[in-house]
């Protein structure tokens, strides 16, 4: 056929390889459980401690709005975030445009330790998964 002693291969008859097929499975599981999987846990363990906002715990927006809630109305926060001239500054922010949430309990210790406390834990799980 050819003077210089090659021979062009030929594709295979048959369409895909089912090696191929198998190495694709393999990455998307591995994908699946190095990213995917994470991202959801975080996901909805951000969501579960959101839900436990209450009145008198402190709020970060996205906006940088800091304030603390004085009412919880399903998915809405009513937070106060200022007094002007002795009148209370209120907002309605949707609770899936909170940053950070810090229970009312939490709040003036900043300084102390709670080495053991589950809520300081899930406030930095809360943390960690928005940075």
């Amino acid at each position: 056929m050819s003077s210089l002693g090659f021979v062009p291969l030929q594709a295979q008859p048959g369409g895909a390889d089912f090696s191929f097929f198998l190495m694709m499975g393999a990455i998307f599981l591995i994908f699946y459980m190095l990213v995917i999987r994470p991202q959801q846990k975080k996901q909805k363990e951000r969501e579960a401690f959101l839900t436990t906002a209450a009145k008198g715990d402190e709020v970060v927006t996205q906006g940088g709005i800091h304030g603390k809630v004085v009412a919880v109305d399903g998915d809405v926060l009513e937070v106060e975030v200022a007094r002007v001239r002795g009148e209370k500054v209120k907002l309605r922010i949707s609770l899936g445009r909170v940053d950070q949430l810090t229970k009312s309990g939490q709040a003036g210790s900043k300084g102390a330790s709670d080495s053991g406390s589950k809520k300081s834990d899930s406030v930095a799980a809360v943390k960690n998964a928005n940075s």
